[in-house]
C-alpha cells in the first residue's frame, strides 16, 4: 500500500475516527485505526465495538492496500510533522513508512485484515436533521445523564420519533431534560435508547452548520449517523426506558417568570461560594414580586433579591445549584417560567410549547 495526504486532511480524519479508540482493552487490534485503500477512496476506521467511526480522507492512491497503526502513535506522528505533503507506505510484512519533507519514521503496523471492521446495517429506517439542530439537542440535554452504572440506561439518551416530531429525554435520578424538535417530514415511529458517550463524541464532530444534513439510521441493536463522508454507528441500550410522560404534572400552586440571564447571574455568583463535594442548597424564598435567593457555605454566605413576575402562593424551595445552572445556560430564551407546587415536589422549567422542559427535585433544607 501506498497513498499520499496532505498533513491537514489526515490530521483531520485521525481525529474523528480516534473518539472510537478505546482508552483500555484487552485486544491490542482496537487501539489501532484502520486504513484502508482497498477501494476507491482511503477510510480511516476506529471501532470499539460499542462506538465505530468511518470517515473518508482526501489524499491519493498510488498503490492500494489496508493497513492498521497503533493510533496514539500515529496522531502524535502526524501531528508533529511538517504541514506539507504525507507518504504512507507498508510492504508485506506490515513495516509502514511515514514520510514527509525530510522527516521519516519507520513502525510496525498490524495487518488490517485483523481490524473489527464496523456491523453492518439495514438503512430502511431513518430520519433526517441538520448539523446545527441535532448538535443543539445534544447540547441541551447531556449534561443530565448519569455519570456511574446505578442504571445504564441512564447513561443514554431517549431518541422518540413520531410523524415530523423528534423528542430526547435524559435522566440521571434528580432531573430530567427534554427537547422537542419538528422535522421536516414525517417518518415511522421509532423509540430508541443511545448511550451518551457515542452523543458526547459525535456532537465533538459535527460542524454545527444549518445547511449540512445528519441522516439517522434505526436498527433493531445499533443507529447509525451519517454526515459530511463520516459514519458513527454504535450499540443502542437495551432495556425498557423510564415512563417519563408519569413524571410531568401540568399541577402547580406557583408560576414565576424571571429574567433567564439576572436568574443565572445571581446563581453562578452564589456559587462562587461552593467548594468540591459541597452540597450546600441555594433557596429561592418568593414573596410577592420578589424573589430572594440565599446560600450559606462554611465559606461564607449571599443573598440577593430579584424582581420577578409571580402567580400563585409564595413558596420557599431549596436546590442543588447546579442543577438550575446546567438548566439556564442552555435555554436561549430571555425570560423562563418556572412552574413549582410545593417545597417537597419538583420544580419545572419549560417554554409554553413545551419545546423544552427541565425537571429538578429540590432538596431539604433548614428553615432557620
Amino acid at each position: 500500500m501506498k497513498l499520499s495526504f496532505s498533513k491537514t486532511s489526515l490530521l483531520n480524519g485521525i481525529n474523528i475516527v480516534s473518539k472510537a479508540v478505546p482508552a483500555k482493552t484487552t485486544m491490542p487490534i482496537l487501539e489501532c485505526i484502520l486504513i484502508d485503500a482497498s477501494g476507491e477512496t482511503i477510510k480511516l476506521t476506529a471501532n470499539d465495538m460499542e462506538l465505530g467511526i468511518e470517515t473518508v480522507v482526501e489524499g491519493n492512491i498510488l498503490k492500494r492496500g489496508n493497513i492498521a497503526i497503533e493510533a496514539k502513535l500515529f496522531f502524535e506522528i502526524i501531528r508533529r510533522l511538517p504541514d506539507s505533503q504525507v507518504v504512507i507506505e507498508s510492504d508485506e510484512q506490515n513495516n509502514v513508512s511515514i514520510t514527509c519533507e525530510k522527516a521519516a519514521f519507520q513502525i510496525a503496523g498490524k495487518p488490517g485484515d485483523e481490524f473489527s471492521y464496523l456491523p453492518m446495517m439495514e438503512k430502511d429506517s431513518h430520519i433526517c436533521v441538520s448539523q446545527f439542530t441535532l448538535k443543539e439537542i445534544i447540547r441541551q440535554t447531556i449534561f443530565s445523564i448519569a455519570a456511574g452504572e446505578v442504571n445504564k440506561l441512564m447513561t443514554g439518551e431517549l431518541f422518540e420519533v413520531y410523524e415530523n416530531e423528534l423528542k430526547v429525554t435524559s435522566l440521571d435520578g434528580h432531573r430530567i431534560s427534554i427537547r422537542k424538535v419538528s422535522l421536516k417530514e414525517s417518518y415511522s415511529p421509532q423509540k430508541v435508547v443511545v448511550p451518551g458517550k457515542t452523543l458526547i463524541e459525535i456532537s465533538k464532530i459535527l460542524s454545527g452548520d444549518t445547511d449540512k444534513e445528519v441522516t439517522i439510521f434505526f436498527g433493531s441493536n445499533h443507529i447509525l449517523f451519517e454526515f459530511d463522508n463520516t459514519i458513527v454507528i454504535s450499540r443502542l441500550l437495551e432495556g425498557e426506558y423510564f415512563k417519563v410522560q408519569q413524571m410531568l404534572s401540568g399541577d402547580y400552586e406557583t408560576k414565576m417568570t424571571i429574567h433567564k440571564k439576572d436568574f443565572l447571574d445571581s446563581i453562578e455568583r452564589a456559587v462562587l461560594l461552593h467548594r468540591e463535594g459541597d452540597k450546600k442548597p441555594i433557596i429561592l424564598d418568593l414573596k410577592d414580586q420578589v424573589l430572594k435567593m440565599t446560600l450559606t457555605s462554611m465559606i461564607g454566605s449571599m443573598n440577593e433579591d430579584i424582581l420577578v413576575n409571580k402567580a400563585g402562593k409564595d413558596i420557599m424551595i431549596g436546590f442543588n445549584p447546579k442543577f438550575l445552572i446546567d438548566a439556564l445556560r442552555v435555554i436561549d430564551d430571555e425570560n423562563v417560567d418556572i412552574y413549582m407546587v410545593n417545597s417537597k415536589a419538583p420544580c419545572f422549567i419549560r417554554d409554553e410549547q413545551e419545546n423544552y422542559i427541565y425537571l429538578i427535585l429540590p432538596v431539604n433544607f433548614n428553615r432557620a
